[in-house]
């Protein structure tokens, strides 16, 4: 615990330190959230505790329209609004449904125990797609496209129809989750470029199929037997434009590649911030008055907090009843199929425990690997927030227990399911299947998520139990065996999921008891076939 407060300390000095660089002038009744912001290239030159510090106080940051908050004259998709003439000021600076809708990252992304970086309440959903809209009022005499009542096509839309309701997706343990999709990239396009015209091969990376890529004899790519990536990655329009095969670990239906990515899409929608590396140095193009709202460097600061986030990981009660209850679960997890998609460790090789910014997969609009230095931390070093992954002895693979394949799996029943989205965000707005709706969803990382409530990508279920029984599609097999189970069996699988929590803030272990003091696990004395079931 005194290197946890020793590293407390050094993080609240450094948001000082970054406070004590406001002008010595200061301007007296400015109410502003952030009084300094970082230079570009200050990022290579701070201690890490501070360039941290920085990023932890720009995500924690109530931001105010005397810095930049808000967007006037544009989207939350940064085009410019569909009625110039009715700019969002004053009542219209904020919409629940097309945004800004936020003051705050932390604002939405604060559970459990107030820890910013988790998830979120029902009451912090977001509306995504919303932001294509002005400011959604729904109102009857209003016939402009996009503004805030008729869609694209000049359709009338509802509640249910006008965006797809999203639950705050926890970032505990993002920088290992982004890693893990980079070396998932990387080894499908390394098998990529190794197919010649004429053949095809199998797509895998870390015991993930995703299914099978194939060239025509002119060299043309034939992606129709590859499963589980975004329809973003599988594109391609030449033999010498091959899809990307990039892997998107960021938003539930996989359209976001990196945390750079999200979060300057989330600064621009939810608060009406706009990054300069995307929308340009010294320009102002939400007509509010202020430019360069976040410089490069403040992006990776805020990057970097997110990667640094301590990982989820166990309360398992010293409670033989429990405990046996946990261990019998964890086994009936896998032996019903759950574990084929939700798997429970996935290897980070070739030291892949090193983040690093930017991504070399970036989108253009986001910061480009070779535009400027690159920027690296240790994920597994003790001096990030714990707790941490072990760290691999030398040489080794480190096993991430984030219970996921990274994978888009269709869960839905039919398109009547509830469950589906009533649009598909990776498809573009014109398209007739961009309003056909979306059933594949990325497999749902199940560290943390006992207490980070509400449930499903939705946030609409409030216990785990009803997150099961949602499942159908290709989880149906699975879901039909867990309703098989004797009623006990069936407690015992949703007590070992009650196990996988974020715990907290300084919690030296990833394996703990009620007290979370650190515990063995399994424990020896508990067979795996004891317990709820025999």
């Amino acid at each position: 615990m005194l290197k946890n407060r020793a590293l407390v300390l050094a993080l609240t000095a450094g948001i000082a330190c970054l406070r004590a660089q406001s002008p010595s002038d200061p301007k007296i009744g400015a109410e502003v959230a952030v009084p300094r912001h970082l230079a570009n290239d200050q990022e290579f030159s701070l201690p890490l505790e501070h360039l941290l510090a920085h990023g932890k106080l720009l995500f924690n940051a109530n931001w105010t329209s005397q810095e930049g908050a808000g967007r006037p004259k544009t989207k939350g998709t940064g085009k410019p609004l569909s009625d110039p003439t009715d700019p969002l000021v004053g009542a219209r600076s904020f919409n629940r449904i097309s945004g800004p809708d936020a003051n705050s990252c932390a604002g939405c992304h604060n559970a459990p125990y107030g820890h910013s970086g988790g998830g979120g309440d029902f009451v912090t959903n977001v509306f995504l797609l919303g932001q294509r809209f002005d400011f959604v009022n729904l109102k009857q005499n209003d016939s402009v496209p996009l503004k805030g009542t008729v869609d694209e096509r000049g359709v009338r839309v509802d509640l249910d129809s006008v965006a797809n309701l999203r639950a705050t997706t926890g970032m505990f343990g993002a920088g290992y989750l982004e890693m893990i999709a980079r070396q998932i990239t990387a080894d499908l396009q390394l098998i990529r470029d190794s197919i010649t015209p004429g053949k095809s091969k199998e797509l895998t990376s870390k015991g993930i199929s995703f299914g099978t890529l194939s060239r025509t004899v002119d060299g043309l790519w034939n992606v129709s037997a590859v499963s589980g990536l975004s329809r973003l990655s599988l594109i391609s329009s030449a033999a010498n434009d091959p899809p990307s095969l990039i892997v998107r670990p960021w938003h539930q239906a996989g359209n976001v590649i990196s945390i750079r990515e999200f979060s300057t899409n989330a600064y621009n929608q939810h608060h009406g911030l706009q990054a300069a590396e995307r929308f340009g140095w010294d320009a102002d193009p939400d007509g509010d008055g202020f430019v360069n709202e976040l410089t490069r460097a403040d992006i990776t600061a805020v990057s970097l907090y997110q990667a640094a986030l301590p990982v989820p990981g166990r309360v398992i009660p010293r409670h033989p009843q429990i405990e046996a209850a946990v261990w019998r679960g964890e086994a009936l997890f896998t032996e019903i199929g759950c574990a084929s998609c939700h798997r429970s460790e996935l290897p980070l090789e070739m030291r892949g425990w090193h983040y690093s910014e930017p991504s070399p997969f970036n989108p253009p609009g986001n910061l480009q690997l070779g535009e400027t230095r690159s920027i690296a931390i240790d994920l597994n070093s003790p001096q990030l927030p714990a707790p941490r992954l072990p760290r691999p002895e030398s040489g080794k693979v480190l096993q991430v227990p984030a219970f996921t394949d990274f994978k888009l799996h269709d869960i839905t029943s039919a398109p009547e399911d509830s469950n589906r989205d009533f649009l598909n965000m990776n498809f573009g707005p014109w398209s007739p299947k961009f309003s056909q709706g979306n059933q594949r969803f990325l497999t749902k990382r199940l560290w943390g998520c006992a207490n980070e409530p509400p449930y499903f990508h939705h946030g609409l279920f409030t216990t785990l139990r009803e997150a099961v029984l949602a499942h159908s599609g290709e989880a149906l097999d699975s879901r039909r065996s867990f309703e098989a189970l004797q009623e006990r069996d069936r407690d015992a699988v949703i007590e070992f999921l009650k196990t996988l929590q974020v715990l907290p803030p300084g919690t030296r272990d990833v394996i703990v008891d009620e007290n979370y003091q650190k515990r063995a696990w399994p424990p020896l004395d508990t067979p795996p076939s004891s317990g709820a079931g025999n």
